[in-house]
């Protein structure tokens, strides 16, 4: 079972979810999608954390606030590191997160080190814990049906943005051709006259056509 939890923390509200136990966290950490970010207690055993972040967000500038809840979930889902103050919090995109097959059941690693960021919590918010927990739902997971119909999607949009950027190209070549083809037709009726040739005017431009 998942545990699902919305943080008002940002608006629209976003999508916390974490596994009920370590089992589920193997789960979690094969089929998160590479675009939520992992949450866990540095150096002390926890809930991991995710979350699923929004279009248009990207997990180096993810609101305070709503970093402020997920390590807010994490500690309290956290055996010692509730009791504790002045805890770190470790974070990083779910795609860099890394298994090992002599690994212990949720235990991780990381692909790139450089791409884990650490936020200080001083102490446990119980406002903030309590909110999330009344919006907690526990739902049956089928991950891997969920994979699919992910990446359908994803590739159902790449597809539609694809046909969209031929489309503008195509509109794009038809306005150049007309432009080319205005310029070419206009230089027919552009002419340099000489400057030395003898103006026609009056009479004179009458018998030149006699």
């Amino acid at each position: 079972m998942v545990l699902f939890f919305s943080s008002t923390a940002a608006n629209p509200p976003v999508t916390i979810y974490m596994g009920r136990d370590k089992v589920e966290n193997e789960d979690l950490i094969k089929y998160a999608w590479p675009q939520d970010v992992w949450f866990h207690v540095d150096k002390l055993s926890s809930a991991h954390v995710y979350l699923r972040m929004q279009d248009g967000m990207t997990w180096e500038d993810i609101p305070q606030a709503v970093l402020i809840d997920c390590a807010q979930l994490v500690k309290a889902n956290s055996i010692e590191g509730n009791k504790k103050d002045n805890i770190t919090v470790i974070y990083t995109p779910a795609d860099n997160l890394k298994k090992q097959g002599d690994m212990a059941v949720g235990q991780v690693a990381f692909h790139n080190d450089k791409r884990v960021k650490r936020i200080h919590i001083a102490k446990r918010e119980n406002p903030i814990v309590n909110r999330l927990n009344k919006t907690k739902v526990e739902k049956q997971v089928d991950h891997e049906q969920e994979r699919i119909d992910r990446v359908k999607k994803e590739n159902a949009e790449k597809r539609a943005q694809a046909a969209q950027r031929k489309k503008e190209e195509a509109e794009l070549a038809r306005q150049r051709a007309e432009e080319k083809s205005a310029r070419s037709y206009d230089s027919l009726f552009n002419v340099e006259e000489d400057p030395d040739a003898p103006k026609l005017t009056g009479k004179a431009i009458e018998e030149e056509f006699m």
